[in-house]
């Protein structure tokens, strides 16, 4: 069925376990003293993204949160990409399982860098044309969105910028990248490939590179791309369509052989195709 460097700062060990078992939040699993959270499997906890900047409208397209926590110990990341160009079609999306204990030491980091003290917006005016990072905390009864313009980019003092908490945001996305030098024993699971039950397909007329030409794919569901999906209105001649359900494994199955400059023919055309995997609290286009 068709419908679309990370910086470090040091911690020390006294303070990240007052952190994880301080607060008198009652937990979902976790007994007292625990911080509150979602737990279900479509229910984030925890996010950090990238946002914004000058980049290519195909990177938006394709681009993914760099991780994802959600209610029931999922952490989905990015995971390493071959440097070749083409890129391959789909990006390499790895799941791995944190235990609840994993979890509360997480927020309890996140609630030391001051990402569940209500929404915040870190500006940076000495940086032109970067991303901005956000966090999003769904524990201790609310959500919590913090925005760090050119985080990790800082070129010494800055008027204006609050150093301190940005320096905090660092230090918190360096040990996502670290999580089992820190986290307790057992607590992370090994990874996986995560394989999502939708995918976004965005579909552009055919406009690949004469000096690398492709072998072409046909597309495998049903329906044909030439009136796929919706029309995005931003951006003229790109349509926008979700694939799930029994159409979305032989679609898999075809993209894993494709790269990003894949020509997909449908009706005696071809098209380029981007996607985008969804993640389960993602929906739609």
């Amino acid at each position: 069925m068709v419908r679309m460097r990370f910086a470090l700062v040091a911690v020390t060990a006294v303070g990240l376990l007052a952190s994880a078992c301080g607060g008198g939040e009652t937990g979902n699993g976790a007994g007292s003293g625990g911080i509150d959270h979602p737990t279900g499997a479509d229910e984030l906890v925890l996010r950090v993204e990238n946002v914004g900047g000058f980049v290519p409208v195909d990177w938006t397209l394709r681009s993914l949160p760099g991780v994802s926590l959600y209610g029931d110990g999922r952490l989905i990341v990015e995971g390493p990409v071959i440097e070749i160009y083409p890129g391959p079609a789909l990006p390499n999306l790895q799941v791995t399982r944190i235990s609840e204990e994993g979890v509360q030491a997480i927020l309890g980091a996140a609630r030391g860098a001051g990402l569940m003290d209500g929404d915040a917006s870190y500006d940076y005016r000495c940086v032109a044309d970067a991303g901005t990072t956000r966090f999003t905390v769904a524990a201790g009864g609310r959500t919590n969105v913090v925005s760090a313009y050119a985080l990790g980019l800082e070129a010494g003092d800055c008027p204006g910028a609050d150093l301190e908490a940005r320096a905090a945001l660092e230090g918190f996305q360096a040990k996502l990248g670290d999580l089992r030098t820190w986290l307790p024993q057992g607590a992370v699971s090994r990874e996986e490939e995560y394989v999502p039950t939708g995918m976004r397909v965005f579909v552009q007329p055919y406009r690949g590179e004469p000096d690398l030409p492709q072998p072409p794919v046909a597309w495998p569901v049903e329906g044909g791309l030439r009136h796929f999906g919706e029309p995005v209105e931003i951006l003229p001649g790109t349509r926008c369509g979700v694939v799930e359900g029994p159409d979305l494994e032989p679609l898999l199955e075809a993209a894993r052989s494709a790269n990003q400059l894949t020509p997909w023919t449908s009706d005696g055309e071809r098209f380029s195709v981007t996607f985008r995997p969804l993640l389960p609290d993602e929906r739609g286009c």
